[in-house]
């Protein structure tokens, strides 16, 4: 209950309550601020009415607009694809050769593939397509299983060790770990792989691990360490390392050999989606 003493600072009146001397003051709202308030308790309820609102067992009230967020997304998106249509429809009909052969068709999908990428790919192997340890670098001219256009579609569409029948599959024997080669074999062939790209420090181990080399590692890298693309074995010639390029780690990956794992895009993107990303990862910079 209000009381008629105003306080002697503002004039105002006081509510009557007071703590350790200080008094409430009666400062009722403004009334456009109250009416505002109603207003929007009013158009509350029309709300509930006009738009879909209140969940039920099997569904919600539709309101009686229909309006749904949903099925205006689904409108734009419907829209979009259909100004893409003179575009996609050329590239469903066409090989990632032909793409690339068309200016317009390269131009067109080298943007789309752009942010495909960005938002698939880029996690793993970069921004750039620069890779990271145990990611592939796709911008430059180490391939595992080649660079042209349509071996880099069907890794894309198919992924390495992914588990999908088609997919691209290479192990390394776990030479250490399963007893094939004892610690000092390891080391030597090691510094031999090493020397293969001009950075071995040690010449009587590099040439021990030679002969370590040619009877169990040329068969899939080759003899020089050129790689071999039917197998999936990446070149040792090159200085360009998957995982660490130092002796302890070409040990760790002799003895324990780490196997990354790509997943099959064919079925989480479409068929123009996997054509436009073939493109663009070929046109990075390391594509043949």
């Amino acid at each position: 209950m209000g009381s008629t003493e105003r306080d002697a600072v503002t004039g105002r009146e006081t509510t009557g309550h007071e703590w350790d001397g200080i008094k409430e003051l009666n400062t009722p709202l403004p009334k456009w601020w109250v009416y505002v308030f109603i207003a929007t308790i009013v158009w509350s309820f029309g709300y509930w009415v006009v738009y879909p609102a209140w969940p039920g067992i099997s569904g919600y009230t539709k309101g009686l607009i229909g309006y749904n967020t949903r099925a205006s997304l689904d409108e734009t998106m419907q829209a979009a694809s259909e100004a893409r249509r003179q575009w996609t429809d050329r590239i469903a009909a066409s090989s990632v050769e032909e793409i690339a052969a068309d200016p317009d068709l390269l131009a067109y999908s080298v943007a789309g593939g752009r942010t495909l990428f960005a938002e698939n790919c880029a996690p793993c192997h970069g921004a750039g397509g620069e890779g990271a340890p145990g990611y592939p670098n796709l911008a430059d001219d180490s391939w595992m299983w080649g660079g042209e256009l349509a071996t880099i579609e069907q890794t894309i569409r198919y992924g390495v060790r992914s588990g999908h029948e088609s997919a691209r599959v290479s192990e390394m024997p776990r030479f250490g770990l399963d007893g094939l080669l004892e610690r000092g074999q390891i080391s030597d062939a090691a510094e031999h792989v090493l020397s293969l790209s001009g950075a071995s420090t040690d010449a009587a181990a590099a040439a021990r691990g030679a002969t370590v080399y040619a009877e169990n590692c040329a068969s899939c890298h080759g003899e020089t360490g050129a790689g071999n693309r039917e197998l999936g074995a990446p070149a040792l010639n090159d200085a360009i390392w998957l995982y660490a390029g130092d002796k302890a780690g070409i040990e760790q990956q002799v003895t324990k050999p780490r196997h990354g794992v790509m997943p099959t895009w064919s079925g989480r993107l479409d068929e123009v989606s996997i054509k436009l990303l073939s493109v663009y990862v070929h046109s990075l910079g390391g594509g043949e």
